[in-house]
């Protein structure tokens, strides 16, 4: 029997391509998002900035801060705070790792991607990074500047 191929739900709201440059990725997670209905139909229309984001671990539960959803208009008078503290979702094992690599070892909890998983879901893809030096950021342009360089040059005498 041939598998019914349905066309995919998956679809990016809101990147945060500054965090890959600024910290140091260790790793990733995703994690669920509370919202109210209007923030949801805001996200569908694609509205939504995560670069000056973060998430902290405050009391036993995970908190994203600074995260911008503009009002949905027709629900302006119901509606929600662009920029209010929303709650993510994640097991007590993972906040429990998170809180650790936060409090023990310094590091931050960073946002890349919000986006709808394949079911329609919002999701949102942390990472628990650490700060990059300045040294740190010459040294990643430059090898990313090597490997293009050496990639053109393959591809002319290769």
């Amino acid at each position: 029997m041939a598998k019914d191929t349905k066309p995919s739900n998956y679809r990016v709201i809101a990147e945060n391509r500054r965090a890959r440059h600024e910290f140091q990725i260790e790793s990733d997670l995703e994690c669920g998002i509370v919202l109210m209905g209007s923030e949801v139909k805001s996200l569908r229309q694609g509205h939504a900035n995560i670069a000056e984001s973060y998430a902290s671990v405050e009391n036993g539960e995970l908190w994203l801060t600074n995260a911008h959803i503009p009002v949905y208009e027709p629900a302006r008078q119901w509606g929600h705070e662009e920029r209010r503290r929303r709650k993510l979702l994640v097991k007590k094992k993972e906040l429990a790792r998170l809180w650790n690599a936060t409090q023990r070892q310094g590091m931050t909890i960073v946002p890349l991607v919000m986006y709808f998983n394949d079911k329609g879901r919002v999701k949102l893809k942390i990472a628990i990074a650490q700060g990059k030096k300045l040294h740190d950021k010459r040294a990643t342009e430059a090898e990313r500047d090597w490997n293009r360089r050496k990639a053109r040059l393959l591809k002319e005498h290769g």
